[in-house]
């Protein structure tokens, strides 16, 4: 079982919130997600925890897209626009930087009309293989 299959797709959490791994590259990966009344929050607008999830999943399947282990080392995220029920998110991951222990990422999240919803930043920890 290669990298990405044993940290990224095997995700259960992932699955569970219901966001789809839609493209993993080298350094870079696409998550999405249609947001549902599961994911709504109490002032009926999608929770951030939801549209953190994605960014997050994105952000872990980018950094593991070379085949080497990597964990979160710190990430934040801003929140642009609220966000109703049925809107589809899509998360895409870029490597920004990279060497052999630390790898720097930036996730856009937008609706489909190409709105940014909100931006993430992650830096990973690569282990030794």
């Amino acid at each position: 079982m290669n990298t990405i299959d044993a940290n990224v797709k095997n995700d259960v959490f992932a699955k569970f919130v219901g966001i789809e791994l839609i493209e993993v590259q080298k350094g870079k990966a696409v998550t999405s997600l249609k947001i549902n009344e599961n994911h709504m929050n109490g002032i009926n607008i999608a929770h951030g925890a939801a549209v953190f999830a994605l960014a997050d999943y994105a952000f872990a399947a980018a950094s593991n897209s070379h085949g080497i282990t990597a964990v979160a080392l710190n990430v934040s995220i801003s929140y642009i626009k609220a966000v109703q029920c049925g809107t589809v998110l899509t998360a895409t991951a870029t490597e920004i930087s990279a060497n052999s222990k630390i790898a720097n990422y930036m996730i856009n999240i937008t609706d489909e009309q190409g709105n940014t919803i909100a931006v993430f930043q992650g830096l990973a920890y690569r282990k030794k293989p």
